[in-house]
């Protein structure tokens, strides 16, 4: 079984801490070695007591003098205090040899212990954060949530690494779902276009068969009030294939400034009823550069939306500049708001709230938006009004 990153890291430091300690060890122990062999002090001083003895043994005292005899007895006391020295030194110096040893042995034990220590929080203090970031990058993959931010100690190197892998996988993620959403919008614009398509030859045929028919029972009433009924659905069906149509083609062609005032006072001229109250609130000036009538008819569908959501004290239209170089278009209403169930689905194709709605008015905007390189979002509280924030970049 391959050991772990943390005990790979334990073992090395290990490694570097003990083999200094070996290696100084075993010059003290050839040193110490070295110092107490045979051939010291203590044999030097026997062999001279012995070759001392020996040579009185072979001298005859009595044909000496008594200055001679003095100086030799002299010369064997000094011999045996020589020797009696010696022997306290050489017991002496084992006992402190012992006592090096003993102490040495103690030190290489203390410093082991201080190795192990620190070699262990060291490998930990560098192994966990790295053996972490490899499960978050596992987690990533997997495409499961990132533990909660929390004070996990360590180098600030590391914190900087997991804030940007929070990064990398919010990214990621967000990526993630704005691929499924283009993959979703681009499966109902395919269905849009198709349904508009298959729409189109049975409307007109009806339309045509539908005007015949008029010309012909124009004395029956009860005829003339169903082709009536008529007409209207297939004017209506007519309109829906025209959303249809229009939700199934991202804008072409190339971009040109736009001026939002102009827009937008020429949008409120042909969608606002004289009896809807509109408050203004639009900065002159602004100008973006956009597709002039897929931009017009996405805030149409707007301003629509909130002529018929909104009651008696009619609608406000906020058009401003942003430091950040962007325009912000405000519309909102003083109407019933959206309901808490749907808000995260308002702006989904064939989601509406409004009876014989096809649900396409505000994907369709939104779809336009973002095709502009901007973001629609709805700012609602239920019962109280809703307010649609279109915000687009000023395009240099």
């Amino acid at each position: 079984m391959p050991l772990s990153f943390r005990h790979r890291v334990f073992l090395g430091l290990v490694g570097l801490g003990t083999l200094p300690l070996a290696i100084v060890l075993v010059v003290l122990a050839l040193q110490m070695r070295s110092t107490g062999s045979p051939a010291g002090l203590r044999a030097t001083l026997d062999e001279l007591s012995g070759s001392g003895r020996e040579t009185i043994a072979a001298i005859d005292t009595v044909a000496l003098s008594d200055t001679a005899r003095a100086a030799l007895r002299s010369h064997l006391e000094t011999i045996a205090q020589s020797t009696t020295l010696a022997r306290r030194a050489e017991t002496l110096t084992r006992s402190a040899a012992g006592l090096l040893a003993v102490s040495v042995v103690i030190a290489a034990v203390v410093v082991i212990l201080i190795s192990l220590t620190t070699a262990r929080r060291l490998s930990a203090y560098t192994s966990a954060p790295i053996e972490e970031l490899v499960q978050w990058v596992g987690r990533i993959e997997q495409r499961e949530p990132l533990p909660s931010p929390s004070d996990r100690g360590g180098a600030p190197e590391f914190d900087a690494l997991r804030r940007a892998l929070r990064t990398m996988a919010d990214a990621l993620e967000e990526g993630r779902r704005q691929e499924v959403e283009r993959e979703r919008l681009a499966a109902f614009r395919e269905t849009a276009r198709h349904v508009a398509h298959e729409m189109r030859g049975p409307l007109t045929a009806a339309r045509l068969a539908i005007r015949q028919l008029g010309k012909s029972t124009e004395a029956d009433q009860r005829a003339a009030d169903a082709l009536t009924v008529l007409a209207d659905e297939a004017e209506r069906l007519e309109q829906m294939a025209r959303e249809f149509s229009e939700f199934g083609r991202l804008p072409e062609g190339p971009e040109a400034p736009v001026d939002i005032a102009e827009l937008l006072e020429g949008v409120l001229a042909s969608t606002v009823p004289e009896s809807c109250p509109v408050t203004r609130d639009i900065a002159t000036g602004l100008e973006v550069r956009a597709h002039y009538e897929p931009l017009r008819r996405a805030v149409q569908n707007l301003v629509s939306n909130a002529v018929e959501a909104t009651d008696e004290r009619g609608i406000t239209v906020i058009a401003e500049g942003t430091p950040e170089n962007t325009v912000i278009i405000r519309i909102a209403d003083h109407g019933p708001g959206v309901p808490d169930d749907q808000r995260d689905r308002i702006f989904e194709p064939y989601v509406t709230t409004k009876p014989g709605g096809t649900g396409l008015g505000l994907a369709l905007a939104k779809q336009t938006v973002v095709a502009h390189g901007g973001t629609l979002r709805i700012e609602t509280v239920e019962g109280a009004g809703a307010s649609f924030v279109m915000e687009l970049p000023v395009h240099a």
